[in-house]
């Protein structure tokens, strides 16, 4: 055990953890943020993705040894009040069903649209390979990714 301070969701945090502790474990059960999900374990399905550094990682492979001093932002930290335009997109088309899956989902929608702020079909395709929706709601996910980039881009241009 060891004592490890994380910057998360803007907040520095210190927990006791085994270094080799993968971090979705830190953050669930040490930091008691839970909207950040177990789905597989092995970094297949998407569930667990956070933000590293501002790029999409799977939480449930990455040791809290590897994260060093980068920040972490989790579903939490996107915003305080659903306002973040891939939330508000994930709200107007209705995306969910089961919504297990869904802030893995949308964490990586995030860093999509703040990597390419109008992704195309493509750019979607390859930014959500491996993000695996039971219930299949791949079509309403990839029409909120381009309501979110256009809400995005409204707001930059106001």
């Amino acid at each position: 055990m060891a004592a490890i301070t994380l910057t998360l969701n803007g907040k520095s945090v210190t927990i006791e953890a085994d270094p080799k502790m993968p971090l979705l474990w830190a953050i669930r059960e040490l930091a008691g943020l839970t909207g950040t999900k177990y789905g597989c374990g092995i970094a297949q399905c998407g569930a667990c993705t956070v933000h590293l550094n501002g790029a999409p990682v799977r939480s449930c492979s990455l040791p809290l040894a590897a994260v060093g001093n980068k920040p972490i932002t989790t579903i939490e930290g996107l915003s305080a009040n659903n306002s973040h335009p891939v939330q508000q997109a994930w709200i107007a088309e209705q995306v969910p069903q089961c919504g297990y899956c869904q802030s893995g989902q949308i964490m990586a929608a995030a860093a999509l649209i703040a990597r390419k702020p109008n992704p195309t079909d493509q750019d979607i395709d390859s930014a959500m390979s491996g993000h695996i929706c039971r219930c299949g709601t791949y079509p309403r996910i990839r029409k909120a990714i381009k309501k979110a980039a256009a809400l995005a881009t409204a707001n930059v241009n106001r």
